[in-house]
C-alpha cells in the first residue's frame, strides 16, 4: 500500500511539532510538506530543536494539492479562515482540523467544507462515522479528557449534574507568550482561569446528549460546573469529576472496562493515577473513587497528544483503514 501523504498547516507551534515528531515515525506516512509563512526555508529541526538528526525537511510558504489528508495545526479562528481561502486547492485531501472552528453543530447541522460535514473525531465516540468521514473536528484537549471520563455513565443514562475540576500544564495556552506562561509566572504557582466557562464545554456537552438526550435539558446553563487550572508543570491535564452515583463501584468498574473494551487508548486502573503514565503517549488513563453515594471520576491525558496530534493521528488511521494505533506506540516519561 503507498504511503498516505500528509501536509501539515500551522508547523511551528506546538500541536504542529507533535504531529510533525510522530509522522515522521509513522510507518504508513510521508510528509509532503510543513507550511510556516515566518519560518519558510528553515531546517524543522531549528524550530523544534528536538527534531535534530530525525528529519532534514525545511519549512516551506507555498501549498501542495498532491496530498491525501491536510492537517491544520493552527489556532482557533485560523482554520475556517484557511480553509475558506484555500478549500477548492485541498479537495482530493481528507481534512483534520486541531482547533475549535468546526467543532459544535447547530440544530444536528454539522459545518461543511468541499461539500461534506466535519465528524467529531473522539474515536471513543464516533469511531465508524470517523471511518467513512472526509473532514474530522479534532476535540479539544480538556474536552477529551472530561467527556472520556464521563461516556460509560452518558451510555447508561446515570449523569445529573457534574462538578469538575482540572489542571493543565502551559503549553495548553500555545507557543505565543502572555503573561501567564512566562516560566518566571508558572514557577511554584497555580490559578484558576475561565471559572464556570471554558470554551470547551459546550462540545462537551453536545457529545454526552449524543448518547444521554436528557442531559442537562433542564439546566440553565451548563450541567458541568467545570474550573480550569494552569498548573506549574509543561505538559498534561488531570481531571476530577465528582457527581452522584448509586452504582457499587464494581458495577462500575464493568460498566467502564465494557465501554471502554474495544478502545485501545483508553484504560480503567485499578490504582491511584497520575500524570506521568500519559505524557508523551496517547493514552487517556482512568481511576474510579468511591464515597457513599458520591462517584469521583479522575482521567488523565497529555493534551498535546491525545489532546492534540496524538488523537488527530489516530483519527487519520481511521479514516484511511489503517490500524487504529498505528505510529502511535509512544512510551509515557514515567520518570
Amino acid at each position: 500500500m503507498a504511503k498516505i501523504k500528509a501536509g501539515i498547516i500551522g508547523g511551528a507551534g506546538y500541536t504542529g511539532g507533535e504531529m510533525i515528531r510522530i509522522l515522521i515515525n509513522h510507518p504508513g506516512v510521508t510528509i509532503s510538506f510543513v507550511h510556516s509563512k515566518s519560518n519558510a526555508g528553515k531546517f524543522l529541526y531549528e524550530v523544534h530543536s528536538d527534531l535534530i538528526g530525525e528529519t532534514d525537511k525545511k519549512f516551506t510558504n507555498t501549498l501542495s494539492d498532491t496530498i491525501d489528508v491536510l492537517f491544520l495545526c493552527v489556532g482557533h479562528g485560523e482554520a475556517r479562515k484557511f480553509l475558506e481561502e484555500h478549500s477548492a486547492y485541498f479537495k482530493a485531501a481528507k481534512i483534520i482540523d486541531l482547533s475549535q472552528d468546526y467543532r459544535l453543530h447547530s440544530s444536528g447541522t454539522r459545518p461543511l467544507v468541499n461539500g461534506y460535514p466535519f465528524v467529531y473525531g473522539l474515536p471513543e465516540l464516533n469511531k465508524e462515522q470517523i471511518r467513512s468521514a472526509r473532514n474530522i473536528a479534532n476535540p479539544g484537549c480538556f474536552a477529551s479528557a472530561i467527556q472520556l471520563g464521563l461516556l460509560p455513565l452518558a451510555r447508561a443514562g446515570l449523569l445529573g449534574e457534574v462538578y469538575t475540576t482540572g489542571i493543565t500544564g502551559s503549553t495548553g495556552a500555545g507557543q505565543s507568550l502572555s503573561a501567564t506562561s512566562h516560566f518566571s509566572w508558572r514557577a511554584n504557582n497555580i490559578q484558576a482561569y475561565k471559572s464556570l466557562n471554558h470554551q470547551h464545554l459546550n462540545e462537551i456537552n453536545q457529545s454526552l446528549q449524543q448518547l444521554q438526550p436528557s442531559f442537562g435539558v433542564f439546566s440553565e446553563g451548563s450541567p458541568i460546573h467545570f474550573i480550569p487550572w494552569r498548573g506549574d508543570f509543561a505538559r498534561g491535564i488531570f481531571i476530577s469529576s465528582q457527581l452522584t452515583c448509586s452504582l457499587k463501584e464494581e458495577e462500575l468498574t464493568a460498566l467502564y472496562e465494557d465501554f471502554y473494551r474495544d478502545h485501545p487508548f483508553t484504560l480503567l486502573s485499578r490504582q491511584p493515577i497520575h500524570l506521568k503514565q500519559v505524557v508523551n503517549n496517547n493514552k487517556c488513563v482512568i481511576q474510579l473513587e468511591k464515597a457513599g453515594d458520591r462517584l469521583v471520576v479522575h482521567s488523565a491525558i497529555d493534551n498535546l497528544v491525545k489532546g492534540a496530534s496524538g488523537q488527530a493521528v489516530q483519527n487519520m488511521n481511521l479514516l484511511f483503514g489503517l490500524d487504529e494505533a498505528s505510529g502511535l506506540h509512544l512510551k509515557a516519561n514515567a520518570f
